[in-house]
């Protein structure tokens, strides 16, 4: 099982998808296991956007995603992070197929609704600066067993 960070934008708060995109990674069998409404601070997102500093886009990208509240997701399944990221579809909407979260909600080239750790890795850093020990949860659920083949002892 892996656990990702999914952060629903300014963009997607503002226009009411929240729930819309919520419903998609429940229906398809990833299970949330942390959730917050919150307002990045520029601090925060200066460190969770270190990696582009000082590139040409790197102060629009922080001022957007301080503009707004965010919804912050931990989400947990086999294979979450690549099923995720084929979830949310290409970086722009204009370029993201139907069927996609971008594709089916997103036309811009700068605002593009939703965030995903792209590794492993990633997704341990990008967790550990949005929830605090003890905000991400373990529990059981009953419909896992309808989710995943477990006739092999793990699920596939």
């Amino acid at each position: 099982m892996e656990t990702t960070l999914i952060i629903l934008k300014p963009d997607a708060v503002q226009r009411g998808l929240m729930g819309k995109v919520l419903t998609r990674f429940e229906e398809k069998g990833l299970q949330i296991v942390g959730m917050k409404l919150m307002q990045i601070s520029p601090e925060l997102a200066a460190k969770h956007y270190e990696a582009h500093q000082g590139k040409p886009f790197y102060n629009g990208l922080v001022g957007f995603m301080t503009s707004s509240p965010v919804v912050v997701l931990a989400v947990r399944g086999v294979g979450a992070i690549g099923v995720a990221r084929k979830m949310m579809g290409a970086t722009f909407g204009s370029k993201a197929e139907p069927g996609t979260i971008r594709g089916d909600f997103g036309v811009s080239n700068s605002f593009n609704l939703i965030h995903g750790s792209d590794s492993p890795e990633a997704a341990e850093r990008e967790l550990g600066l949005f929830f605090k020990d003890g905000e991400v949860l373990s529990y059981n659920r009953a419909s896992d067993a309808w989710i995943y083949d477990m006739a092999s002892g793990s699920p596939e």
